[in-house]
C-alpha cells in the first residue's frame, strides 16, 4: 500500500461539482493499493500517518502529529500511485489491485484511522475527482508499506 501524504492548511475534493469532502488544517492523502496489501498494510500504514510527527511545535520543529494537533484528514483514493513509467510514455497500472479489493482496503484504511479518533473525510472510489489544497510548507512524504 502506498500513501502520498501532504500536510495541507486546507483540502477539498469533489465529483462533478459537488463537494464530497473537506478539511482544514490536516492532512490530505493519496492512497493507492496493490495486489500483495493485506488489512496488515492497511492498519500499519493508518497507524504511522496517526503518529506521523509532521506539524511544528512552538520552536519550529517537527514534534506534532496530526492527531496531537486536532487536525483532520482527506483520504483520496489513487491507483496511479502503481502506475509503472518505465516502458513507453503510457503508464501501466497492472501493479493496482483490482477495483473491488482496492476498495475494500482503502475503507479499511479510512476505518482504522477513524477507530483512532481521527476526522476522515473522503472522496467516491472510482470516480473522477478534482482535488485542491494548499500544501502546508511544503511538506510532501511517500509511504509505503512494504518499504
Amino acid at each position: 500500500m502506498r500513501v502520498v501524504v501532504q500536510r495541507c492548511k486546507e483540502a477539498k475534493v469533489s465529483v462533478e461539482d459537488t463537494v464530497t469532502g473537506a478539511i482544514g488544517k490536516g492532512l490530505m492523502l493519496l492512497v493507492g493499493v496493490t495486489h500483495e496489501d493485506t488489512e496488515q498494510d492497511a492498519k500499519y500504514l493508518a497507524d504511522k500517518i496517526a503518529g506521523l510527527r509532521i506539524f511544528e511545535d512552538e520552536a519550529g520543529k517537527m514534534n506534532f502529529s496530526v492527531t496531537d494537533t486536532g487536525g483532520a484528514i482527506l483520504s483520496v483514493s489513487q491507483f496511479t500511485l502503481y502506475g509503472d513509467c518505465r516502458k513507453g510514455r503510457r503508464p501501466n497500472f497492472m501493479a493496482a489491485a483490482a477495483p473491488a479489493e482496492a476498495e475494500r482496503l482503502y475503507d479499511y484504511f479510512n476505518q482504522e484511522l477513524r477507530a483512532g479518533g481521527l476526522q476522515v473525510e473522503t472522496g467516491v472510489f472510482g470516480a473522477m475527482m478534482d482535488v485542491s489544497l494548499t500544501n502546508w510548507g511544503p511538506v510532501t512524504l511517500l509511504l509505503d508499506s512494504r518499504g
